[in-house]
């Protein structure tokens, strides 16, 4: 057995029952952070061997200020940060970064280019420009109906494109 092992094995068999009851105590009954508490002390003070002797008592007064102080330490941390819920997880809401509409507007225009001119011409006057049905008609020199007619058959030719590029559904 080497000096290490054995400065740890009785620092454990001297004091360990004393230390892990005390951080159990700390620690409201949480005898699994008292374990983690206490062998951390115990590493610390195995750190500082040369100035410490564990067979007396005065270790066992260091022990029990370094576990308090992680014991503290531990508190504050948990005391920054927010709560933790185990198994809880909760999805963001996605950023509004314009992504979704730059794409989407992508789709838009690939579809309007796969309508006949005649149609697009119709949709692009009446939905892009804003114009009415009679404006529309006498900016393209056709009848009203045929506006209508064209701009009907326009919007199911354009919800077909829309559908196979999985923008609307079928």
């Amino acid at each position: 057995m080497d000096e290490d092992e054995g400065f740890l094995r009785a620092v454990y068999e001297q004091h360990g029952a004393v230390l892990l009851r005390f951080g159990a105590r700390l620690l409201a009954g949480d005898l699994h952070r008292a374990e983690d508490v206490v062998q951390e002390a115990v590493i610390r003070a195995w750190k500082h061997a040369a100035e410490l002797d564990p067979t007396t008592g005065a270790i066992r007064s260091w022990l029990f200020a370094v576990i308090r102080n992680l014991v503290i330490d531990g508190d504050r941390a948990r005391r920054t940060r927010p709560p933790e819920v185990p198994g809880l997880d909760v999805a963001l809401p996605p950023t509004p970064d314009g992504v979704d509409q730059v794409l989407t507007a992508q789709v838009v225009v690939e579809a309007m280019a796969s309508l006949s001119r005649v149609h697009r011409e119709v949709l692009l006057h009446l939905h892009f420009m804003g114009r009415s049905v009679p404006q529309t008609a006498k900016a393209v020199g056709i009848p009203g109906g045929t506006v209508k007619s064209r701009a009907h058959y326009a919007m199911r030719a354009l919800r077909r494109a829309l559908e196979e590029r999985g923008v609307l559904a079928a």
